[in-house]
């Protein structure tokens, strides 16, 4: 496993735009994407704010016209996928068969493999509730028998496979003819990062030479939201607050976190294929690491106050990159705002970091964006990858009033010298996951 592995393309859809450039311009400017729900009127939830992609956006300008009967069978996750894959394909300068226009594709199918990060999906409320109200009694009162004779016959008979987590990756396969090893992870928050590694792993073996990777997800839904607000992950807001103030970053006075959706979908190349074809190098991903945290895996969850489990994923990702630690310029943490998350992964980075801990910037994006579910730490990598290609630190929103030791308070874009970033958290759930990413010498 000597394989080096690069990522050459970038493709992510947030509430701050399509394109890995809507989402750099829109964190160096320090812009949050976070407002009212618009989706549907949640003016009486115990959440009303969210991160929401344009809805004007329409996954039927990213797919071949030969593909669009598929759009039906789409839900929003699945649409968001294909979208960021889509437009991954096109900032890594590549060809394949759903964006091929005649040309031959930049990789032989089986060389091209798909691993992508996947929520637990929540069905469309309009399709469901159409199908309850034909299960009702007489007196209203759902019938179990009525739902099998009548209720059921209102689903389209494909329906089940718009939710279906690993439609995903099945599609992004089918679009761009994907015939390598093909994976779907659903970890939380850590999906996204667990598919790049294994990725990773695949390419580095041998089994592909470029892997379509991340996670998408989409819980601006009226179930979505009320799952989010009962694991204590999510503020408790209301219409009248500022919805760009309520994400705070390990702040003591953080309130929780803020739903969003969106994707980023990377490419994931081996180092030798990249250098052979030209390729830009955003950065390469020297180190990997994953463990488990059985204090964050209950609902809602313990404070893990030692923070051992990620500390040792990070401690994993050091040795694999064959780096100390004094190396680490700059850390993307999961940064949610909710405390006891912020906790845990406060006591890791200081358990790993120590006194020096103070010096190392930290890159938040939930005041901009959004706790976005499966895409969350695909998004951070996204984002660790354009710090290290641009050589720069973007804005930071968030909290004047942090936990001890953290550099995490508001500031503006700055220059920084990046030769390695660590991007690292946790997901719901307990899963913890490190990455490290090299700055590539062009």
């Amino acid at each position: 496993m000597s394989r080096a592995v690069a990522i050459t393309g970038l493709g992510v859809a947030t509430g701050l735009g399509i394109g890995c450039e809507a989402l750099w311009e829109g964190l160096l400017a320090g812009r949050s994407a976070i407002g009212p729900v618009r989706q549907f009127d949640a003016s009486a939830f115990p959440v009303n704010f969210a991160s929401e992609v344009d809805p004007a956006v329409s996954v039927r300008d990213y797919v071949p016209k030969t593909y669009r009967k598929a759009i039906k069978v789409m839900c929003r996750d699945v649409e968001l996928a294909v979208i960021g894959a889509a437009r991954a394909v096109e900032d890594a300068r590549m060809v394949t068969k759903g964006l091929a226009d005649g040309a031959a594709p930049t990789f032989a199918p089986n060389r091209v493999g798909c691993q992508i990060g996947a929520g637990l999906i929540v069905a469309e409320i309009n399709e469901l509730t159409t199908a309850f109200a034909k299960a009702r009694d007489e007196d209203g009162s759902f019938s179990m028998k009525r739902w099998g004779k009548e209720g059921m016959n209102e689903l389209t008979p494909l329906w089940l496979l718009k939710y279906l987590p690993n439609m995903l990756a099945c599609h992004v396969t089918i679009i761009h003819d994907c015939q390598g090893p093909s994976n779907t992870i659903t970890c939380g928050e850590a999906s996204g990062a667990l598919s790049i590694g294994e990725s990773r792993r695949v390419i580095e073996r041998g089994d592909a030479d470029v892997c379509f990777s991340g996670g998408a997800e989409s819980k601006i839904n009226m179930v979505g939201m009320l799952r989010q607000f009962y694991t204590e992950m999510m503020a408790t807001t209301t219409p009248d607050m500022d919805p760009h103030a309520v994400v705070r970053p390990f702040g003591t006075d953080a309130i929780g976190s803020l739903p969003g959706e969106g994707a980023a979908i990377l490419m994931v190349e081996s180092l030798d294929t990249a250098l052979q074809r030209g390729a830009r190098i955003y950065a390469t991903i020297a180190g990997f690491g994953a463990t488990q945290s059985a204090e964050l895996s209950t609902c809602p969850p313990k404070p893990d106050s030692s923070g051992e489990g990620l500390a040792d994923a990070i401690a994993q990702a050091l040795h694999d990159a064959s780096i100390r630690v004094d190396a680490i310029n700059s850390v993307v943490p999961l940064g949610c705002g909710a405390a006891v998350y912020d906790a845990a992964e406060a006591a890791a980075l200081r358990r790993t970091f120590g006194a020096r801990l103070g010096e190392i910037p930290l890159v938040t994006t939930k005041p901009n964006i959004g706790l976005c579910a499966a895409a969350t730490s695909a998004i951070d990598v996204a984002v660790g990858s354009l710090c290290v290609f641009n050589q720069s630190l973007p804005a930071r929103l968030g909290s004047h009033h942090v936990l001890d030791g953290l550099d995490a308070r508001p500031v503006a874009q700055r220059d920084a010298r990046l030769e390695y970033v660590l991007v690292c958290g946790s997901g719901f759930g307990g899963q913890n996951t490190a990455i490290i990413l090299k700055r590539h010498k062009r």
